[in-house]
């Protein structure tokens, strides 16, 4: 199968070698999105994990979006946290995001993310 590379202005640009989503047949790999204001590409707060969440899964979304897939499409997620102690605050706004049709997640604390963020989340979709 052919890769396509996904690459949106709507999603912030890559800090690294590597492309915001790959598409594999019908399936989109979302690399993980920190809180950057693709606007700005300035990082939003460093201490509002609920503010992160929401500009984390509001990339994700654009890259969704410009490879024609969306939220119902999602079947993985895999959360970052710098500190499990946001748990709750980072649910409370990914369960607005995902309303039902619900994908596997895993979420993990760990030592330390890109830019000193609190949360970095990635995602699997497929049609």
């Amino acid at each position: 199968m052919t890769k396509k590379i996904i690459n949106t202005t709507n999603a912030p640009s890559a800090i690294g070698p590597y492309s915001q989503g790959n598409l594999i047949g019908n399936t989109l790999y979302v690399s993980g999105q920190i809180p950057i204001d693709p606007a700005t590409n300035k990082f939003i707060s460093s201490t509002d994990v609920a503010l992160q969440t929401k500009q984390c899964l509001n990339n994700a979304k654009a890259i969704l979006h410009e490879a024609g897939f969306s939220f119902d499409d999602v079947v993985k997620v895999t959360v970052l946290l710098s500190d499990m102690n946001n748990f709750s605050l980072m649910n409370d706004v990914y369960s607005t995001f995902f309303t039902s049709n619900y994908p596997a997640r895993v979420a993990y604390e760990v030592s330390r993310l890109p830019l000193d963020s609190l949360v970095e989340i990635d995602m699997i979709a497929s049609k």
